[in-house]
């Protein structure tokens, strides 16, 4: 068992090591914190951590980094809960606040997370499952090019370039976009875009291409709605920590194929303050033995519930990167909920 004293202990190398990169000995610990002991009295403190497997001595006779371990349990019930500043809660919301669209919105999000955290920050695209549709308009944009706009109840807009071939009439471009909207307009995604697979076949001869043109078009719209996706900045906040990993490749890799991050977050579960972190050999099975991710849910109007966080070393401040996620998401919550 580790005292009380002992876990403080912890918790000073766990935040000298994450800001100096540097190893902590007892000598370092005494100058820089109050225990009021001397430097024997925490040597002996860090042996009993060190036998707990919460740190580590890297080289012989250097001073003592977390490990992994060490890491989860000042995760779980040292680290301060601190909520962001004033200042930085007024720079989310003017921030995030001047979007135009979802994808604006998202595309602010992680920017912002990253320069909050200076880690790779991600969030997770809504599945939009339960949404459906609320408008489709074709725009003609020249005699052969029409502009595909889907609009969704969940204030989402896609828009498609779709090309004819040929020049096309407008009043056929009238009577596809009625069709179109007669087969789509209040139905799920999912079965919107099985109603426009057959839907050429039904109407006039002349119309069948043209209505083939923009029902793949539609299609490929409403698929952009059901696929799993991540937005990703701060990528080059990696380079910053490189030398924090032995490998940074699977890091990019993840990154570059967001199918192993899609599943880590599907996985990870909120605790009580809603926010989760997954902490480097935690991650072994996907190839992310020295990352951590700190994730939070966020909520859309229509209560579709997705996820945003950072990614970074084991070596990253957890307790203001679980604050800046956490107060991120809420406020995405808020804006979508609001939108």
């Amino acid at each position: 068992m580790v005292s009380e004293r002992g876990l403080d202990v912890l918790k000073a190398i766990v935040h000298d090591y994450v800001a100096s990169r540097e190893p902590v000995g007892s000598k370092t610990i005494v100058e820089r914190h109050a225990f009021g002991v001397s430097a024997a009295t925490i040597r002996n403190d860090m042996a009993l951590l060190e036998e707990e497997e919460l740190i580590v001595a890297p080289h012989t006779s250097s001073g003592r980094v977390p490990t992994d371990k060490g890491y989860r349990l000042f995760v779980d019930q040292l680290a301060d809960r601190r909520p962001l500043s004033s200042a930085q809660r007024l720079a989310i919301e003017q921030f995030l606040g001047e979007s135009v669209d979802l994808d604006d919105v998202l595309s602010r999000t992680v920017r912002l997370l990253s320069q909050l955290t200076n880690q790779v920050a991600l969030v997770q695209y809504p599945s939009f499952t339960n949404a459906s549709v609320r408008h489709v308009e074709l725009v003609t944009l020249a005699p052969s090019r029409l502009l595909a706009v889907l609009i969704t109840d969940s204030g989402r807009v896609e828009q498609r370039i779709v090309e004819t071939v040929t020049a096309v009439d407008p009043s056929d471009v009238e009577r596809v976009k009625t069709a179109i909207g007669d087969a789509t307009v209040g139905r799920s995604i999912a079965d919107a875009a099985a109603a426009l697979e057959s839907l050429p076949d039904g109407l006039d001869v002349p119309l069948r291409q043209l209505a083939r043109f923009v029902a793949d078009a539609v299609i490929g719209q409403l698929g952009h709605y059901r696929q799993d996706r991540l937005v990703l900045a701060g990528s080059a906040n990696l380079a910053r920590t490189e030398d924090d990993f032995r490998s940074i490749f699977p890091v990019l890799e993840a990154l570059e194929q967001q199918v192993v991050l899609l599943r880590l977050f599907g996985e990870m579960q909120s605790d009580a303050f809603g926010v989760s972190a997954r902490i480097g050999r935690e991650n072994a099975a996907y190839g992310l033995s020295e990352t951590s991710l700190v994730v939070s849910d966020y909520t859309t109007a229509p209560g579709e519930t997705a996820r945003l966080g950072v990614l970074g070393p084991t070596r990253m401040d957890y307790s203001s990167n679980m604050a800046a996620v956490r107060a991120v998401a809420r406020y995405l919550t808020r804006l979508l909920g609001e939108s």
